[in-house]
């Protein structure tokens, strides 16, 4: 195993809006009438509609409709929803329900046991394999795999030279994976410290399916061109059984020679709503929450805790992350009665300051402002803001999901870090103080230890505690279908993956997903906000469930789901 580890160092009141924002903000405004000609006449209570995840943005879409005659609005149909994440309607309930649930309630009951743990996954896993063989999953004699919900692979149209066992060498697994260990987005490199340290931990235990595993990372920078540099060479030596990729543009990059040549690119770690795609690019699968969501429930929180008339302010990472959030957000905006304007100002993914940028947002006087970078400009982005006076004035600002790790982002910001919202995604922080009696959370810190890793490092317990699980029960799962572990039934593992019970989520976060008709692993969610002197997320309300809700995305470049 490479060594990766790695040392990183609501108000009420309603302000006035400047009249003219800074010409570097690029401004968008909308014509009230218009938007409210476009809205669905059947009023949501509390919470405002939300608008679809990601789209074209057509002219055509933004003409006014003639208005129904009043019998007729009962019965209108809801728009087609875009993709990549739930609904309007469902968005706006879930977060209404959300706010409103009792955060001390009564979990729903889980083993108190590690050895309880175990068996419950043991069953879960059983039930998977039990209804592949039900319904018939796997690679036929025709070349053609089957799998639930629709999902099916043609591997005659695979390379000539394709071996479904490619990557099983000598009783060895190997794992490829391109992530950034250097550079500005160094810390999510502990991510695989931690993913290492966990198949280290399972080949001490013997293996699975008669293998061990080994993970070979490259650091690709987080630069495009280093990632197709390091998978030709992946492709070319090393064949690995499957590979994994960090980051939306490094994803990007080499999506379309992953299914070409028919090799699992699996779980990677970026969130772009682009990966929950099985029709067209049925070898990728994502594994976070989509930024898309989360988009859409920054809006949601919005429009439910603030007066109409927001001047909303974005920070936007200058690449396929940053303007997947900067779009699924704009759709909002566009259709949203509540937001006056939504400034944006991009930033090159590799800025040592970001002082001009969030300078220049200040000078727009937000009332909320949003965080849509990743990696050290995560810190960044929040020391400006507070330098910048934005937290004085606004009344809310948020960091994204990605930078949610407390050791890498939160606690180097200083103070300025307090009272940030996040859409966290449902996952807990392995260095968060409320989860020291965790059973899970405390058992994987040591195991993590115990292997080399540092339970300190926020984000390696994210590869051990949280993505390690998973990882090792597709493995699982895999082996006991018929013929064993190789790329199909890792695949069909994956897809199949009906429910599994995650101690690293928060309680109400489910995990699954189901051939073509759900694509995205978790699509629900926390709102929580940063209590600086004790170092934790304070979860707000419930936790948002939205599972099984959004629908597939065939991304477009350019214009989106």
């Amino acid at each position: 195993m490479t060594d990766l580890t790695l040392n990183f160092p609501i108000t009420s009141l309603f302000k006035s809006k400047v009249a003219e924002p800074s010409r570097l903000i690029e401004t968008k405004k909308k014509g009230r009438y218009m938007r409210r000609m476009k809205k669905n006449f059947a009023a949501l209570a509390v919470v405002a509609m939300v608008a679809a995840a990601c789209g074209g943005g057509d002219d055509a879409s933004d003409a006014p409709a003639d208005e129904p005659a009043a019998e007729e609005e009962a019965a209108e149909e809801p728009a087609e929803e875009a993709g990549g994440a739930a609904s309007e309607e469902d968005t706006a309930a879930a977060v209404e329900e959300a706010a409103n649930e009792d955060t001390e309630a009564a979990a729903e009951e889980l083993p108190t046991t590690l050895e309880g743990w175990q068996e419950l996954w043991e069953s879960q896993r059983a039930a998977i394999v039990a209804t592949a063989a039900e319904e018939g999953w796997g690679l036929g004699d025709d070349g053609i795999l089957v799998g639930p919900a629709g999902f099916t692979i043609d591997t005659n149209e695979c390379p000539e030279d394709w071996n479904n066992d490619e990557g099983l060498d000598d009783g060895v697994i190997t794992i490829g994976v391109t992530t950034a260990t250097s550079g500005s987005l160094a810390a999510y490199g502990n991510i695989y410290t931690g993913l290492g340290a966990y198949f280290d931990w399972i080949n001490d235990q013997g293996g699975i399916g008669g293998y061990t595993f080994e993970v070979d990372v490259k650091d690709d920078e987080y630069v495009a061109t280093k990632t197709i540099e390091a998978w030709a060479e992946f492709f070319q030596s090393v064949k690995p059984l499957v590979g994994h990729t960090l980051g939306s543009p490094n994803t990007f990059s080499v999506q379309g020679e992953f299914n070409s040549q028919c090799v699992p690119q699996v779980m990677v770690s970026t969130g772009h709503q682009a990966w929950g795609d099985p029709e067209n690019n049925p070898w990728t699968t994502g594994y976070q929450l989509s930024y898309a969501s989360e988009a859409l429930l920054w809006g949601a929180w919005i429009e439910a805790n603030t007066e109409p008339g927001v001047v909303v302010a974005g920070l936007v990472m200058d690449n396929d992350f940053g303007l997947a959030y900067e779009q699924a957000f704009q759709d909002f905006a566009d259709n949203s009665d509540h937001i006056e304007s939504f400034e944006i100002v991009r930033h090159d993914p590799a800025a040592a300051t970001l002082t001009n940028e969030v300078t220049t947002l200040a000078a727009s006087n937000p009332d909320i402002f949003i965080s849509m970078t990743a990696g050290n400009p995560c810190v960044l982005a929040i020391q400006e803001a507070a330098r910048a006076g934005i937290t004085e004035t606004a009344q809310a600002y948020f960091t994204p999901s990605v930078c949610k790790s407390i050791a890498a982002y939160m606690a180097p910001a200083g103070d300025a870090a307090d009272k940030w919202y996040i859409i966290g995604g449902g996952v807990k922080d392995t260095t968060d103080p409320k989860y020291a009696d965790d059973l899970w959370i405390s058992y994987a810190n040591e195991k993590l230890a115990e292997y080399g890793g540092d339970p300190s490092i926020s984000l390696q317990g994210e590869g051990f505690a949280n993505r390690g699980l998973v990882w090792e029960q597709i493995f699982r799962i895999a082996a006991e279908l018929e013929g064993g572990i190789n790329r199909t039934n890792i695949m069909l593992a994956q897809r199949g993956f009906a429910q599994f019970t995650h101690p690293a989520l928060l309680d109400g976060i489910v995990m699954n997903m189901n051939g073509n008709s759900d694509a995205y692993y978790i699509e629900g969610s926390d709102i929580s906000q940063f209590d600086n002197a004790n170092q934790t997320w304070v979860q707000q309300g419930g936790t948002i469930d939205l599972s099984g809700k959004s629908p597939n995305c065939a991304w477009v470049a350019g214009e989106g789901c």
